[in-house]
Parts: structure tokens; C-alpha cells; sequence
């Protein structure tokens, strides 16, 4: 699974990477010989793809590894009962919806950390997967599940009976369910190309992006916020022309503490108004630390607030994306999806909170959006979705941008807080399937890199090095078509979790009947 994952050249291992814990499954003798194999197995793969979070947050790392690796043998367990009670082959298929339905829940509730989704893994390899315009990256794990257990299926084939007319007509279900994919792949490709290249010759306005390449642990704290953002305004100009209407700052570009209701008199943004006067067509997306004042009465104030006893109020921290015109136009957006453990603790997790501080994370949770917004200009012309960092790996959490109107998808991230890992380079490739999903070029701001352009093909166009300041210009054309993924989110996750729940149900049912059984005799 670790061989197999971006940033690494071996992807096609994933179609078999499964076949030792599967030959596990098969021949454990008990449900916990399996857990404990099972556990083994998620903890390596975590540690191993993942290692980087470490360089960030202690916590969030210790999470990553520890708790992730036993919620994904939930699936694995369920399956073994499954198979047990219902036989070979619905236990089978049973373990494709439970690790759907798992990989689902993972992306809503409270710890969810969806980095390790099975689809993510042909993030280097968009040419195979355009048809996530109709699944998401759903349809990648539903593939990568069935062609494992196919697999499988030939290996325990020809270990019982060798070369017979069964194994040869199992080895080529599983070529067809390996390459059928990608042939039809190849196909959607041909035609979407057309669609993009007609439009970029017509595209006239611009998007400017800038990668400061502030370091988050040592430059961030120590030089002031005046001279970092002047550093992004002349980052900036270098670029701007008179067809530029949008230009895109990294997450927490502007480091200054800013209440909300203060941003268009605060010192540290008069640069910025100065900025915009001076460029009147243009827009600006830009992260910036933001808090919200609310009444001293708690009962009025959201869970998430915390209480300042010198002024005797409550409020909000906020990692924010903000929206400004010349015009003092200000549109926020409170990122929604926190990192576990640096950005939110869950509330099933509050008793820890002393000691993820004390580790460098956080004892309560920022405050977030209810709902996505989409930023619009005085142009009406680029639509922009404002997702930040983390956000940008939640397939289905975007969709909900476009379907309210946005027509670019612009990422802005903040990955130097890994150092040179590959951490930064996964979480790049990712927004490639999000621009296969949505058919939206993406604009990707990142303080470190990698700060690119993706087309809606999931080709990346000047990506900048890692550890250089830089600013890029694309004209980029617009496009308010809508896939099927984005008008119908993801139908394949939401029927898995239904059968699942039924399944469950019948499980259990048998494991009452079995026990009262017991108990008569």
C-alpha cells in the first residue's frame, strides 16, 4: 500500500497490495488473530505514507497513526462476521461496502482524516480516472476493492486446483477489471480534451497567483506583518497586467490578529486597500487570521467561542479565507473542515484537551462555516470557490461550491509546516482529482509550494519549486458546466452506507438468534 501511494512510480501494486491481508482474513483462526494482523498492517501503512504529519503536530500525528489504523480495521472485522454468516462470496462483497461505507463516514464526522481514501492513490495518474466526473474518488476505491479480491480469487484458484479453465477465465476478469477502467478512461479523455483546449485560446482574463515562501516556524513569527505583506504585494505586481481581475494569497498569508469588524480600519490591511486602489480591477483572495466578537451571554454564543475574561466577552478564532475589492468589498469564509487534533479536538475527545496542548495542539476547536460561499466580483467573471488547505482533499465538500455557482476553484494552503516531504507533493496531486471531478480549472496558492495551476483534466500547469518566492499569471477560461458528481454528489457512498447498515442489522440478528439458541440448550 506504501509502495504503491504518491508520490511513488509503482501505482499499479494497488490493484494487489491487498492479497496478504486478504489470504490473512482467510485463514485466521479467530476475530482476534485478524484484528491484531489487521492492525499491524493499517499501522505501517499510516506510519509510512503519512510519517511527515509528525513535523507539524505531535497529536495530530499520534491520531493519524494510532486511532486511524483502528477505525480502518472496523471494515475488516465486519467482514470476516460477514463472511462467516453469509458465506464466501457476500462476505466478499460485503467487505467492498463496508470499506466504502467506512471511507464515507470518515470524510463527515468529528476525526475525520479522509488523506488515506482509496482513490486518492491515482492522484499521479489522472489519465486513468477521468471518469471520477461521474463517481468521485469512490469509484477509484470501488475499483481498487474489486480488482484485490479478484485477484484474490485467482491466487487461491490456481494454489487449489493450478492452471484450470476457472483460473484462466478469473485471470481475465481481473485484466478486464484492471484495464477496462482505464480504456474508458481514455476515451472520456479524448473528448473533454477538445472541450479545454477550444476554450483556452479564449480565455482574456487572468488569475495571478503568488507562493511567498514564508517560513511558518521561524519568519512567520519573527520579521513583522508589514514586510510580509509587502512581500506579497511586489509578488504580485510582478505579474499583474491590465487583463489580471483575480490574484490569490497562500492560507494565513496575513498573519495579523484581526477582528472581523475591524479589518477595513485595522493598520496592517491599510497596504492591502492601498494595493487594490492602485489595481481597480482587480480582486484579491487572500488567508488571513480572523476572530469574531460575541455577547458576554454564553448561552448566545456558538459552542466553539471562548471567553476573554479581561473584556469579559466571548469569540471566535477563525482560519479564514477573505474576499477584497477595491472597493472595500470584504466576503469571509471560515474554513470548515479542521485537522483533527491541531485545529479541532473532538468533542468525544474534550478530556484530552490539556494534554494536546501541552503537545502544541489545540484544547478546544476553531470556530467554521455552517455552509460554502463562493466569492464573486464586481465582474461577475471568476467565481471563486475559497478552499482552504485540508478542504481541498474532501471531494464531495466541493461539489457543494459549484453547485452555488463557482467557476474556479481557487486552493490556498499553507504546507510548509511539513518541511520537504511528501507530504506537500500528495496533498498537490490530490486537487487533480478535484479538477477531474468538478471539470473547474484550479488556481492553488501555497505559502511553500507547490503553487500551480490544474486544468480540468488534471494536467498541472508551472507548478513552482518547493522553498522559492515566486508569482505565476494564467488567462483561464471559465466553465459552468456541472458533472454528474457535482449535480448528484456521491451517490456510490451514501448507497453503501444504506446496505451496510442493513447488513449490520442482519448480522446482528443472526448473532441474537444464535445466542438465544445457546441459552435454551
Amino acid at each position: 500500500m506504501w509502495a504503491a501511494w504518491p508520490t511513488s512510480p509503482l501505482t499499479i501494486l494497488i490493484f494487489v497490495a491487498w492479497l496478504p491481508l486478504l489470504w490473512i482474513e482467510d485463514h485466521a483462526s479467530n476475530w482476534k488473530k485478524l484484528f491484531g494482523l489487521a492492525y499491524i498492517h493499517m499501522f505501517l501503512w499510516n506510519v509510512l505514507t503519512t510519517w511527515w504529519i509528525w513535523n507539524a503536530s505531535v497529536p495530530g500525528a499520534l491520531g493519524a497513526f494510532f486511532a486511524n489504523s483502528l477505525i480502518m480495521c472496523i471494515p475488516w472485522l465486519l467482514f470476516y462476521f460477514t463472511k462467516k454468516n453469509f458465506g464466501r462470496w457476500i462476505g466478499y462483497g460485503s467487505f467492498i461496502i463496508y470499506w466504502l461505507t467506512f471511507e464515507y463516514i470518515h470524510h463527515i464526522w468529528e476525526l475525520s482524516w479522509p488523506w488515506l481514501t482509496l482513490g486518492n492513490s491515482f492522484a499521479l495518474h489522472p489519465e486513468w480516472v477521468q471518469w471520477y466526473e461521474y463517481s468521485g474518488t469512490t469509484g477509484g476505491s470501488l475499483w481498487i476493492l474489486l480488482s484485490n479480491i479478484i485477484a484474490y480469487s485467482l491466487f487461491t484458484e490456481y494454489r487449489k486446483n493450478k492452471r484450470t479453465k476457472t483460473y484462466y477465465i478469473t485471470a481475465a476478469v481481473w485484466i478486464a477489471s484492471v484495464f477496462t477502467p482505464i480504456f474508458a478512461s481514455r476515451i472520456i479523455l479524448s473528448n473533454e480534451r477538445k472541450i479545454v483546449e477550444a476554450a483556452i485560446p479564449k480565455a482574456i482574463k487572468n488569475v495571478v497567483i503568488v507562493q511567498p515562501n514564508v517560513d511558518p516556524y521561524i519568519e512567520k513569527f519573527s520579521s513583522s506583518v508589514e514586510s510580509q505583506v509587502q512581500k506579497l504585494i511586489v509578488l504580485s505586481e510582478k505579474q499583474i497586467d491590465d487583463n489580471t481581475t483575480l490574484v490569490v494569497w497562500p492560507e494565513t498569508a496575513v498573519s495579523a490578529q484581526v477582528w472581523e469588524d475591524e479589518i477595513k480600519y485595522d493598520a496592517a490591511y491599510q497596504p492591502i486597500w492601498s494595493f487594490l486602489n492602485r489595481h481597480l480591477k482587480v480582486s484579491l483572495i487572500t488567508g488571513i487570521d480572523s476572530y469574531k466578537k460575541y455577547s458576554p451571554d454564553k448561552k448566545k454564543a456558538p459552542k466553539s467561542s471562548r471567553f476573554e475574561p479581561s473584556s469579559q466577552i466571548y469569540y471566535d478564532a477563525f482560519n479564514t479565507a477573505a474576499f477584497f475589492d477595491a472597493d472595500t468589498t470584504i466576503d469571509l469564509y471560515h474554513k470548515a473542515k479542521l485537522v483533527p487534533g491541531v485545529e479541532t479536538l473532538p468533542s468525544f475527545l474534550s478530556f484530552m484537551g490539556k494534554w494536546f496542548e501541552d503537545f502544541g495542539g489545540i484544547s478546544g476547536t476553531l470556530g467554521r462555516d455552517s455552509e460554502r460561499k463562493v466569492f464573486i466580483p464586481w465582474d461577475n467573471h471568476f467565481k471563486a470557490a475559497p478552499i482552504i488547505c485540508y478542504e481541498s482533499i474532501y471531494s464531495d465538500y466541493i461539489t457543494e461550491y459549484i453547485r452555488k455557482g463557482a467557476n474556479i476553484l481557487t486552493i490556498i494552503t499553507n504546507d510548509g509546516w511539513w518541511g520537504n516531504t511528501q507530504g506537500y507533493k500528495q496533498h498537490m496531486n490530490y486537487a487533480r482529482l478535484r479538477a477531474i471531478e468538478s471539470r473547474k480549472w484550479v488556481a492553488r496558492s501555497a505559502n511553500t509550494g507547490i503553487s500551480c495551476f490544474i486544468d480540468p483534466l488534471g494536467n498541472v500547469i508551472n507548478p513552482q519549486p518547493w522553498d522559492a518566492a515566486s508569482s505565476i499569471k494564467l488567462a483561464v477560461p471559465v466553465d459552468s458546466r456541472q458533472t454528474f458528481f457535482v449535480k448528484h454528489g456521491d451517490v456510490l457512498s451514501r448507497a453503501a452506507t444504506v446496505v451496510s447498515i442493513l447488513m449490520i442489522v442482519l448480522n446482528i440478528f443472526i448473532w441474537v438468534k444464535k445466542r438465544l439458541r445457546k441459552f435454551k440448550r
